[in-house]
C-alpha cells in the first residue's frame, strides 16, 4: 500500500499541527544565528519552513518536496518574500554557491528509500561547518496518537503489523539515527528527544484526521470496509484516555538529530 501525500489540509490536521510544535523546540536546540540561509528538505506542507520564517529571522528559506500538491499548499500558507518552495526529487535538491548555513528535514528521513543518501545530499548542500539536522517521530513508543492507533489495528488484524511505522522505520531511534548521520559523513552528531503535548478536544478531533488518507495510518483506514473501519474506530475509542471534559490527553515524542557538515 503506497503512502499518499497529496492533500495538504488533510496532512495538517493529522500531524502537521503537531510537527509545528516539535519544530519550535527543534529550532531552539539548533541555535542557528539570525540572517542564515536555510534549506528545508522534504518540506511537506511547510510546517518547519514556516516556523523558521516566524522565529529564526532567516536571510532566506528554500523548502523543497517531491509532492506538487504539498509545495503548492506551503506556498499558499506562507506568503513570505524570503521563503521559496520548489518541487525537487532527491538528486536535484536546491543548491547555493556558498552553501546553506543550515539544512534541515522534518518527519521525512524514514520515508526515503535510501536514508543515508538523503542525509549525504543534505550535507552536500550545507557550507563547511554548517548545521545538518532532522527530526522524526518515535513511532515505537513516544508518538502516542499513532501508537494507540496501530496497537488497536493489530489487535483486530495481525497483518496490519507490517504497516506499523514502528516496524517499517527502525531508523527512528537514537542509535540508528546517530549511525545514519555519521555514515553520511556528518560529524559531531548529537541526538535528543523532544516531547510536546497533543491534546485532542474530543474523539472526533482524534479520529477525523485518520480519514484523510495522508500517510501510512490514514492510508490503512481508507483501505478498510465501512464495517472494519467502524470496528477499528470503536476499539480505539475504548482504549483512549479521556478527561472529564471529553478531551484526550496524549503526548508526542520525536527524536531530533544534528551535526556539522564536514
Amino acid at each position: 500500500m503506497p503512502d499518499a501525500w497529496e492533500d495538504g489540509a488533510g496532512y495538517e490536521s493529522y500531524v502537521g499541527r503537531w510537527s509545528r510544535r516539535i519544530a519550535r523546540e527543534f529550532l531552539r536546540w539548533l541555535a542557528v544565528p539570525p540572517g542564515s540561509a536555510w534549506l528545508d528538505f522534504g518540506c511537506g506542507t511547510g510546517a518547519l519552513s514556516q516556523t523558521i520564517v516566524a522565529e529564526e529571522s532567516p536571510r532566506w528559506v528554500i523548502g523543497c518536496d517531491r509532492s506538487l500538491a504539498y509545495v503548492a499548499f506551503a506556498r499558499q500558507q506562507t506568503g513570505e518574500a524570503h521563503a521559496e518552495f520548489v518541487v525537487a526529487e532527491l538528486p536535484d535538491l536546491p543548491r547555493i554557491d556558498e552553501g546553506f548555513d543550515a539544512v534541515v528535514a522534518g518527519l521525512v528521513l524514514n520515508f526515503l528509500p535510501a536514508p543515508t543518501q538523503g542525509v549525504a545530499a543534505m550535507a552536500a548542500r550545507a557550507r563547511r561547518g554548517g548545521t545538518v539536522a532532522a527530526y522524526v517521530w518515535d513511532y515505537a513508543e513516544g508518538m502516542q496518537l499513532m501508537r494507540m492507533f496501530w496497537d488497536a489495528a493489530v489487535a483486530l488484524n495481525a497483518t496490519a503489523r507490517e504497516l506499523d511505522e514502528a516496524v517499517r522505520f527502525p531508523v527512528c531511534q537514537p542509535d540508528p539515527l546517530r549511525a545514519l548521520f555519521e555514515g553520511a559523513g556528518v560529524r559531531d552528531v548529537l541526538v535528543r528527544p523532544i516531547v510536546v503535548p497533543t491534546i485532542m478536544h474530543d474523539f472526533d478531533d482524534y479520529w477525523t484526521p485518520f480519514l484523510s488518507g495522508q500517510g501510512p495510518a490514514p492510508g490503512y483506514v481508507t483501505s478498510l470496509s465501512p464495517g472494519q473501519r467502524a470496528q477499528l474506530r470503536d476499539r480505539i475509542r475504548e482504549r483512549l484516555p479521556t478527561s472529564p471534559d471529553g478531551s484526550i490527553p496524549l503526548s508526542a515524542r520525536a527524536w531530533a538529530v544534528r551535526g556539522i557538515a564536514a
